[in-house]
């Protein structure tokens, strides 16, 4: 029996999605980059599962095969599932970072500061390709720290263990209904309406 992929829900409804995320993208790219764009990932991950219930895996190869494209596309939808998951979770706040909050003061450590943090990540996501993220990571299986990496597409540049706490999607889709090419404000206006509770509960579930 196949592995059934679950389309989760956003800490908000797709009404409420409309104000709290109004400054970020616009009313019609909420509904259609949660309920189109993410959706889709979702669906493509249950029928790659079922898909790979009859593929012939001993015509697998390393040039084509079902088999192997079965499996190739199951990283790209994985990812984009998952980051995307984390993209609304990190979003619906005011943007400031308390400072007694368990992620902020790691950040700090890490990176020396706030500020610092964020003209990091932000060059990160602004040198991702068309298609890519900005992403946060907890580097928990090799050295420990916090991390900003640059992702094209859903994977390349992924780090192994790296667990993502915050994501910004610069995929054109995500900002060019509001922002037009204007991808470094669509970035500063991401980071201005973080939740940074969510994020933080996310830090302490995974991440200690």
């Amino acid at each position: 029996m196949a592995y059934e992929w679950k389309f989760n829900p956003r800490p908000y409804t797709d009404e409420e999605a409309k104000t709290l995320l109004k400054d970020v993208i616009s009313p019609e790219t909420s509904d259609w980059h949660y309920n189109k764009h993410h959706k889709g990932y979702v669906a493509a991950l249950n029928n790659i599962e079922k898909g790979l219930e009859s593929a012939d895996r001993s015509g697998a190869n390393g040039n084509y095969s079902e088999f192997g494209e079965l499996k190739r596309r199951t990283t790209w939808n994985h990812a984009g599932a998952l980051l995307h998951d984390v993209y609304w979770a990190n979003l619906g706040g005011n943007g400031n970072a308390d400072s007694n909050l368990e992620v902020v003061k790691a950040i700090v450590d890490n990176f020396g500061s706030l500020d610092a943090w964020k003209e990091d990540f932000k060059a990160a996501a602004f040198a991702a390709k068309l298609s890519g993220w900005g992403v946060l990571v907890f580097d928990q299986l090799y050295s420990g720290r916090l991390l900003n990496v640059l992702v094209d597409e859903h994977h390349y540049g992924a780090i192994w263990g790296g667990i993502p706490l915050i994501a910004c999607d610069v995929f054109e889709h995500a900002y060019y209904h509001k922002d037009g090419p204007g991808r470094a404000s669509y970035i500063d206006n991401f980071l201005s309406n973080l939740d940074w509770n969510r994020i933080n509960e996310a830090y302490k579930k995974y991440a200690k």
